[in-house]
């Protein structure tokens, strides 16, 4: 917890002299989705607070816009901690970015494409696969995806995706083995990256709907092995 909380308080030049709820909750998110607290994780009010520098009341306000997120789950007489996910909301998860992800695609219009956030992505997959860094190979892929649903140029997909992508983080928590899940999706990246700068954006929407496939598949399993289909 001490590194987690380092890490907020460098957060809170964030918060400015206009601190909010909502911007507190933006931070959480991020580090939820950054893998910085790991599902089944308690948030310490006293903690969090005094390293953002937030009042009590703002931060559990916070806390309760994440739990309408399904971010984070509320247990009586025990606290706030980082929601475990099941099986079906892995499932729903990826229904969702498969709507999304694939809609984006397929409505892009006539290249080229601003492609310069998805290419950055890629390399910093690259760079941590060979540095050994899986979790950090887990993280540059959520940021391709949320490249990708950028390019629809859409301020409320992007805000409804964040929440789907930090969820998307809980569930690569419970993946036993990081390197078997993540690397494959190095290549399939650029595949997709590749396929895009040609202009076949039909093509990039089929090789992305396979894509989500195949990683939920692959995630499910790990689930049903290591959760149970009964959480």
């Amino acid at each position: 917890m001490a590194e987690q909380l380092t890490g907020l308080a460098d957060d809170r030049a964030l918060l400015g002299r206009t601190s909010t709820a909502e911007r507190v909750s933006d931070i959480l998110r991020s580090r939820i989705a950054d893998g910085y607290f790991p599902p089944g994780t308690r948030l310490s009010e006293d903690s969090i607070g005094g390293a953002l520098g937030v009042s009590r009341n703002t931060l559990r306000e916070s806390f309760r816009l994440l739990t309408h997120e399904r971010l984070l789950v509320h247990e009586l007489n025990r606290g706030v901690f980082v929601r475990v996910l099941t099986v079906d909301d892995v499932e729903d998860i990826y229904r969702t970015r498969s709507l999304v992800e694939c809609a984006v695609v397929r409505g892009l219009g006539e290249p080229p494409y601003a492609l310069d956030g998805l290419a950055e992505a890629v390399e910093d997959g690259r760079r941590a696969a060979r540095e050994s860094d899986w979790k950090g190979v887990g993280t540059a892929n959520i940021h391709f995806h949320r490249e990708l649903v950028a390019l629809a140029g859409s301020e409320r997909t992007d805000e409804l995706m964040r929440s789907v992508f930090a969820e998307l983080r809980l569930a690569f928590h419970v993946v036993d083995d990081p390197r078997r899940l993540h690397e494959p999706y190095i290549a399939r990246n650029a595949e997709l990256l590749d396929t895009l700068r040609s202009g076949e954006r039909e093509t990039a929407a089929r090789l992305l709907a396979v894509y989500l496939e195949n990683s939920l598949k692959r995630v499910v399993e790990v689930y049903l092995r290591r959760v149970g289909d009964d959480t």
